[in-house]
């Protein structure tokens, strides 16, 4: 070890090596704090900032009262599927599970009515869901729909069905595309309780309006925001020349 380097920077560089490597293996458990100290010869608070660095990085991830584990390219999406949430997560061979959190009706507003290409005063469907990947926190996603193009929404188990399947099976909305915005942000608040996180863990926002063919013409449908985390899922987007 170099000496002239910081103690965390040169484990940190030490355990990525063995990640590189294939020392450990993808979703693999790392050696608990104790057996790093022993390895390496130094405190807890060294091996702390070097696991933290590795997860803001990537290269690692922590499951809470579980341990941190290596984390893998396999959890990934594509940034131009539109994929309902339930599809992302069965799509990665885990078992998708939904906690409804928020079900309301609230005014548009100028803000969603513009995005919607609704009147201000229209009324839309509010719902706050957290998307759990084999029980494990994914994503909290806050949806906006028109009530007068999805009546009764209310009435559907929201906190079983997929939304977009529901959009298209009960409603006859063909969905076509999507405009979405992506910005990374930090958990703070309800946010960071819902996805499980500490306070100030990095996450990724997803803005979006999606479009689809109802009543025979191309209209916006449904304006949500997605909270995901970003331990342990990764985006990817297909380029070609």
């Amino acid at each position: 070890m170099d000496l002239r380097l910081p103690k965390y920077y040169q484990v940190k560089k030490a355990i990525a090596e063995k990640i590189e490597n294939g020392d450990f293996s993808a979703n693999e458990q790392i050696p608990s704090e104790r057996e790093l100290m022993d390895s390496y010869k130094v405190s807890r608070i060294t091996i702390r900032k070097a696991i933290d660095e590795l997860v803001t990085e990537g290269y690692l991830y922590k499951i809470q009262g579980k341990g941190t584990y290596v984390k893998t390219d396999e959890g990934s999406s594509n940034l131009f599927a539109i994929l309902s949430c339930t599809e992302d997560v069965m799509r990665l061979g885990m078992k998708p599970s939904k906690k409804l959190v928020v079900s309301d009706v609230v005014k548009a507003g100028l803000k969603k009515a513009k995005a919607l290409e609704i009147d201000s005063e229209d009324s839309l469907y509010m719902v706050g869901r957290i998307m759990y990947a084999d029980q494990e926190p994914l994503n909290y996603t806050v949806t906006f729909l028109p009530v007068k193009l999805f009546p009764d929404l209310p009435k559907h188990e929201l906190a079983e069905e997929s939304l977009y399947e529901m959009l298209q099976v009960e409603y006859g909305v063909k969905i076509t595309k999507a405009r979405r915005t992506m910005e990374a942000i930090l958990a703070k608040d309800e946010i960071a309780e819902y996805l499980e996180l500490k306070e100030g863990s990095p996450i990724i926002l997803f803005r979006c309006i999606t479009y689809g063919i109802a009543n025979g013409k191309e209209i916006p449908i449904e304006n949500f925001k997605c909270y995901y985390r970003t331990d342990k899922f990764k985006f990817y987007i297909d380029q070609v020349r």
